[in-house]
């Protein structure tokens, strides 16, 4: 910890310094003489809790969403009485004693985990691994939603087992699903074709490579009794778009979201040329009429960007496309006024001609 100095040497805070790191300088405080311990944690902390509590009847959600919770790189996402916890800077790992502390004292939950395995923590020089500090995980957490529910994989799942910035997305195509046929690539545990079948949708066909993550949609589905009118495909998702396009299987609605093609500004042109493939392999198995659905989690890639992609796509297939909605991740993913790389999710829904 460091404070910060303008150019007259006026202090303009405290701020987390790792020479090493592609961000080398981290605003925690404006304030010069704050310390940063488990109070000052735990007061970032209560005053995210309050802002959830305020949007959210049910304990299911992002509670620190880094730069926008005013704790940068701390993700905390809450399952009731569990509690997943990404230290994905420096300052955090450092602290992570404070911050388990602090959520003991605000939340005592049952569970905490920690899991270090996000891609963001090598460029802070920080090791990978997951520790359960608290309790015990035998098995997969249960998430209930509007639509029914689906499982988050904590101890080998994708960042802490669940897209919790995905719901507000969910929901929208299910308002769109009732009676429709459905495709979902990319489906991790199944949150977009959970959401369709809930919403009374007549057949919802995904794919995704993982097995572990097909088996919890599948138990999902089952407990929710739609297993009968979902056809779960494990599968690359471009050699499984492929497949049903030579079959000449057809959709009401396509729902393309895959992981971050774009992670960093180095990778941005080959990101772009990803959603494009993903456009232009997702287009022929939407219906005259139907819904395609694209999704983005790179930071590098802007809403603009991603529109612009899907566009050129389209043009070139010759199809009419209106943009209908501009989705984003939900309340509990605050964004920075002034780094708008945390409101890194973008989902675009056109209509085909």
């Amino acid at each position: 910890m460091v404070i910060l100095e303008d150019a007259k040497r006026i202090p303009v805070g405290v701020v987390a310094l790792n020479a090493g790191s592609g961000i080398a300088v981290r605003e925690l405080d404006r304030a010069s003489d704050a310390v940063i311990d488990a109070a000052w944690i735990g007061q970032r902390l209560s005053g995210a809790l309050r802002i959830r509590e305020r949007l959210f009847s049910r304990p299911f959600y992002r509670l620190s969403h880094g730069e926008g919770d005013g704790l940068p790189g701390l993700v905390i996402d809450r399952m009731d009485e569990l509690l997943v916890i990404q230290p994905n800077t420096a300052w955090a790992e450092a602290h992570i004693s404070d911050i388990i502390q602090s959520l003991e004292t605000l939340l005592s939950p049952d569970t905490i985990i920690v899991n270090r395995d996000s891609r963001g923590r090598s460029q802070e020089g920080l090791a990978g691994g997951r520790e359960v500090v608290k309790g015990t995980v035998s098995s997969a957490v249960r998430i209930d939603t509007e639509q029914g529910h689906l499982y988050a994989d904590i101890e080998a799942g994708q960042k802490t087992g669940v897209y919790f910035d995905q719901f507000p997305n969910h929901k929208f195509i299910a308002g769109l699903s009732k009676d429709a046929e459905v495709l979902d690539v990319f489906t991790h545990t199944g949150g977009f074709a959970l959401s369709a079948l809930g919403a009374g949708a007549s057949a919802v066909t995904a794919i995704d490579s993982s097995e572990k993550a097909l088996s919890l949609a599948a138990k999902a589905a089952q407990e929710m009794g739609v297993h009968e009118r979902l056809d779960l495909r494990q599968s690359d998702a471009f050699d499984g778009m492929r497949a049903l396009a030579e079959a000449a299987a057809r959709f009401d609605i396509v729902v393309c979201d895959p992981p971050a093609f774009a992670p960093r500004k180095e990778a941005l042109e080959a990101g772009v040329r990803a959603y494009e493939r993903t456009v232009r392999l997702a287009m022929p198995l939407v219906k005259e009429g139907g819904i395609l659905m694209i999704c983005s989690c790179s930071h590098a890639v802007s809403p603009d960007a991603l529109r612009a992609a899907a566009s050129r796509m389209f043009q070139k297939a010759g199809r009419r496309a209106r943009l209908i909605y501009s989705g984003r991740a939900g309340a509990d993913h605050p964004v920075h006024p002034a780094l708008p790389e945390s409101g890194y999710l973008k989902a675009l829904a056109f209509a085909l001609d």
